[in-house]
């Protein structure tokens, strides 16, 4: 199946901040609840350790994705590291509320752009669910960016373009209609916009549904990575791993060491 970049509502610009904020707290509330990257806990451990720092500067993070329950993770061995939260469409209240649950969470409360990241966020750089939304001019201008800052990168995609992926995102609508009163923080908007007009379940249908089909695969990250300028002066890995009853495609890439 032939990867197609069709839109997602979110990414447009005329998209209304607060359903984009409703429905970025969903996926961040999901992938918290059923620890979906469970199994890119071992490859970002790798990424700090290649990379020698302590600070993850998550891109494109949405209301936080994950990050609450990888932080849960990473913490269990003791280590000691800080959790960047960067958005070009930040979520104010999200970035507020993850926060509060730890200490060792920060944010930038202005748009950063995941292409051209500011360089003095030095750290590894991850993505979750967030690099299907790029194009691939521009998500090989991410790769390259973090190439010419020479700073490691974590890329991790709990969908692919697979048939059993699409047929999942059909129930979505139903997944948020459970969730969404448990959601925090709690928002009457959201209880409008998904029971009294469902815009949210349907625009996390097509979003999803979306996603999906504009998946990179493995082979095709692979190639990303193949066309950027000094790609050999780092350690690339690019693969498709088990995850609970799904899989989850990552890429990490990390600077050689200087003989």
């Amino acid at each position: 199946m032939s990867r197609i970049h069709l839109f997602e509502f979110e990414d447009m610009n005329w998209f209304p901040a607060f359903l984009r904020n409703y429905i970025t707290d969903f996926l961040q509330f999901l992938s918290n609840k059923t620890n979906m990257f469970q199994k890119g806990i071992p490859i970002i451990e790798k990424g700090l350790d290649k990379t020698g720092t302590s600070l993850i500067v998550d891109l494109a993070s949405g209301g936080g994705g994950g990050m609450l329950r990888i932080n849960e993770e990473l913490s269990k061995t003791n280590r000691i590291f800080k959790i960047l939260l960067t958005d070009y469409y930040p979520n104010l209240a999200a970035f507020e509320y993850t926060k509060k649950k730890s200490s060792n969470f920060y944010s930038i409360d202005t748009p950063v752009d995941a292409r051209n990241v500011p360089e003095n966020l030095k750290g590894l750089r991850t993505q979750f669910l967030s690099f299907h939304h790029f194009n691939p001019t521009d998500a090989q201008q991410i790769l390259q960016n973090a190439v010419n800052a020479k700073s490691g990168i974590a890329i991790f995609e709990a969908q692919e373009r697979s048939a059993a992926s699409i047929v999942s995102m059909l129930f979505s609508p139903i997944t948020v209609f459970i969730m969404t009163p448990f959601i925090r923080p709690f928002r009457l908007g959201r209880i409008v916009f998904t029971y009294l007009i469902p815009i949210v379940p349907l625009v996390v249908l097509w979003d999803g549904l979306v996603s999906s089909l504009r998946t990179y695969s493995v082979a095709e990250m692979k190639a990303l990575v193949a066309k950027l300028d000094n790609a050999d002066g780092f350690e690339w890995e690019i693969e498709r791993v088990k995850s609970g009853p799904a899989y989850i495609l990552y890429l990490l890439g990390y600077p050689k060491p200087v003989n």
